[in-house]
């Protein structure tokens, strides 16, 4: 791992989290991947909005009826203390755990990149495990908006981190980790979304070159999203680009496997990279 900074950061979806049946967070999905964790992985974690909104219900029997940037806000910022109570509970005790709320500032600014990396890269000596999620309550979109563009009017490009896919790449880049793990409802990406025979194991190439145009090419068959708001296949193929440039292997998988199952190659994913 000489030339990697990070062991892996890995990511979780949503509606990886979520028991549909019971409308609550899956508690077995969450414990199980909770006990894999340790020092040298960064875990990036989806999922405080719609847990927030779960328990939000059960507290008082109906939702918010709000705005939808509002109800998000007020949403998440309940969620986030159920999630990171839930991932202390079940990590190792040995590990300290500690949240980590970032935003797109956080990515523009070179001071504030240069912060956020050294902190994330102490973490493997001090024995601890960053739990990273977007910051959305305290994240107005119209006015991330109106950041980004003028970001890019200075420099030509901004990172918005849109949802946490682009997040978990951006750590991804920024750590330059030997693993980027995406954990979803689905087994990987699909050359027909509708056949699920037709998951792509492997996408690799002679070089770099090759490899981001056979990236582009598998795009052309990603369509939809898994929720509303949600960027879909197409979109985690793209942030992913930047990290296969670095030499990172990006492994997309289903949040039933087990991580070190999914990493050893016992169980079935999309791989990416040289």
């Amino acid at each position: 791992m000489a030339n990697f900074d990070i062991e892996l950061v890995g990511k979780i979806g949503s509606m990886a989290l979520i028991d549909r049946e019971y409308q609550d967070m899956n508690y077995n999905i969450i414990a199980r991947l909770s006990r894999e964790l340790r020092p040298g992985y960064i875990w990036v974690t989806s999922g405080a909005t719609e847990i927030g909104r779960l328990d939000y219900i059960k507290r008082t029997g109906k939702e918010l009826h709000g705005s939808d940037e509002e109800n998000k806000t007020d949403y998440s910022a309940q969620g986030q203390s159920i999630l990171m109570q839930t991932y202390r509970q079940y990590i190792d005790s040995r590990f300290s755990v500690r949240q980590i709320l970032v935003e797109h500032q956080h990515f523009n600014d070179a001071e504030k990149r240069k912060h956020l990396f050294e902190m994330l890269c102490r973490c493997p000596g001090q024995n601890a495990i960053p739990i990273v999620n977007y910051n959305d309550p305290v994240s107005d979109e119209e006015n991330r908006k109106h950041e980004i563009v003028k970001v890019r009017a200075e420099r030509g490009k901004a990172i918005e981190c849109v949802d946490n896919d682009e997040t978990a790449s951006q750590i991804a880049c920024l750590v330059k980790c030997k693993t980027l793990l995406i954990l979803t409802t689905t087994d990987g990406i699909y050359l027909n979304p509708d056949d699920e025979k037709s998951l792509i194991l492997n996408v690799g190439g002679k070089d770099t070159d090759e490899l981001i145009a056979n990236v582009e090419a598998l795009q052309t068959h990603c369509k939809g999203a898994s929720r509303k708001g949600a960027q879909g296949a197409w979109a985690k193929l793209e942030y992913i680009k930047e990290p296969l440039k670095n030499g990172t292997q990006v492994i997309i998988a289903s949040s039933r496997y087990k991580i070190k199952d999914i990493l050893d190659g016992n169980v079935p994913a999309t791989r990416i990279g040289l």
